[in-house]
């Protein structure tokens, strides 16, 4: 696999993890999973004979449940109360991209199950979101897959940078200072950006307040959003009927458009 496995793990461990968050609040039955609940609790995978490209043995991340609310921190936690430990990188990845259904190695099991099988739940209502292939039919329920996706892809993007894809990297050290955004018009509760500048990228939520940004993607409607983020609509089509609404150069919302792909890519 070569790089793309690290840069698959960066983009799972980085970007789809903490969207955990986001069902924690949004998802009715994730949210009563972790409701009253505390611990910490780690996602981890051995790098076996790469150790030179990962930089240590095991690599990983880990959240904070502290009474059913959810903060994700960097890195490998000191003594987590639950941690689902993959053999490998390759076994972590196949797991979240839903290719290998192996249950990693489950430490801290007997102690704390309401908190695993409140994780597992949450990781499935991931998956399921994620995974559609056609938008939900409720409003709400596209309103969070729109969410989740925006998300996704603005930290996923950020991610490769930081782990030094080729492509990525050379795109964001030519940036000057630039935010690129993702919003569903009349909805700025759907909106994420990331920012550029010479080198280094930052993904969050929310709409950049700061300044108008040097481009924004944006969407007429959740379901058009949706069309182009589960890849049913035609981006070129989708433009010219006005679904999408490129506010900047169009060359600069195909460049967007080319890395948004590449998460995706590496997210199946």
């Amino acid at each position: 696999m070569g790089d793309d496995e690290l840069y698959a793990s960066r983009i799972f461990l980085g970007a789809a993890l903490p969207l955990l968050k986001v069902l924690s609040v949004d998802h009715a039955g994730v949210r009563k999973g972790f409701a009253g609940k505390s611990g910490r609790v780690q996602v981890s995978a051995l790098t076996g004979g790469r150790e030179a490209v990962y930089g240590a043995p095991k690599i990983g991340a880990h959240f904070v449940v502290e009474n059913g609310e959810l903060r994700f921190e960097k890195g490998l936690a000191e003594g987590p109360d639950i941690e689902l430990e993959f053999k490998s990188v390759a076994a972590l990845n196949g797991f979240f991209s839903g290719k290998e259904m192996k249950l990693p190695r489950i430490k801290g099991a007997l102690a704390r199950p309401g908190l695993l099988v409140a994780t597992f739940k949450g990781l499935l209502a991931m998956s399921a979101a994620l995974g559609a292939t056609e938008p939900p039919a409720a409003e709400a329920e596209r309103e969070l897959v729109v969410k989740l996706y925006f998300y996704l892809l603005s930290s996923g993007i950020s991610q490769l940078n930081k782990a030094g894809h080729p492509d990525v990297a050379r795109w964001v050290a030519a940036s000057p200072d630039r935010v690129y955004a993702w919003s569903v018009e009349g909805k700025p509760e759907l909106s994420a950006y990331l920012r550029l500048k010479a080198g280094n990228s930052r993904a969050a939520r929310g709409v950049y307040e700061r300044s108008k940004p040097f481009f924004t993607m944006s969407f007429d409607s959740t379901e058009s959003a949706l069309g182009i983020l589960m890849s049913i609509d035609d981006m070129v089509e989708a433009t010219k009927a006005g679904r999408i609404i490129m506010k900047g150069a169009p060359e600069y919302g195909a460049a967007i458009g080319e890395y948004m792909m590449l998460v995706g890519a590496y997210a199946k």
